[in-house]
């Protein structure tokens, strides 16, 4: 049998802002109960500051980034550094600009609305993952 596809999921680092943690909640429910045997994720930081696995990766497999803000870094590092995303997911387009740019929370402090927001913004992942597979089985 063939091996399935993974997909590389490129997180939001951003550590100023809301949307950037539940980029990051929303990348986690992808590779721990989504898509666990297909997601691969990529740690933005290390993938900037030269980590060769996984800009091979991202090179050569589909990749998503999970942006937490328009400011777009994971989707301009993963290109910069590897070639064009097969897609991007921007959490404040989700949950909107303002609530995204908020104050940034400690992951013990999440409210039933965080996660809320962090289950809309892995549905619109799986979405484009779902988008990607089929594109591939043609």
């Amino acid at each position: 049998m063939a091996e399935e596809l993974k997909i590389g999921v490129v997180s939001c680092s951003g550590e100023d802002c809301l949307g950037g943690t539940i980029s990051r909640l929303a990348t986690r429910k992808m590779l721990d109960e989504v898509r666990p045997d297909q997601t691969v994720t990529i740690c933005l930081p290390l993938f900037i500051a030269g980590g060769q696995e996984e800009r091979a990766f991202a090179r050569d497999f589909p990749t998503i980034a999970v942006d937490g803000c328009s400011k777009a870094c994971a989707k301009r590092a993963t290109e910069k550094f590897s070639g064009k995303v097969n897609s991007v997911v921007f959490v404040d387009a989700i949950i909107g600009k303002e609530v995204a740019e908020g104050p940034i929370l400690s992951t013990r402090e999440l409210t039933a609305e965080h996660q809320e927001m962090v289950e809309k913004v892995a549905v619109a992942v799986t979405q484009q993952f779902d988008a990607i597979l089929n594109s591939n089985a043609k």
